[in-house]
């Protein structure tokens, strides 16, 4: 019996992050490479998200002032 070298397709299982002008390529947990992105890279992203100094934000709705109810309880859980 003998080992052979293999090229298995894992394009479907690897993710990247944006981080400092670049997408940090992973696979799992581990790093596996990064793409250098242009300076005046265009995002295009679905309406409720958006591109800002290479940071992604998404805008959702949250609750201004909570009900007091839910905030005003002692340490045992008792409201």
């Amino acid at each position: 019996m003998s080992l052979k070298q293999q090229k298995v397709d894992v394009t479907d299982r690897v993710v990247g992050k944006i981080k400092n002008g670049e997408i940090e390529l992973f696979l799992e947990s581990s790093s596996i490479g990064k793409i250098k992105l242009p300076e005046n890279m265009q995002y295009d992203l679905e309406h409720h998200f958006e591109a800002d100094q290479q940071k992604i934000y998404q805008h959702v709705t949250v609750t201004d002032q909570p009900d007091a109810k839910y905030t005003d309880c002692d340490e045992g859980g008792w409201c």
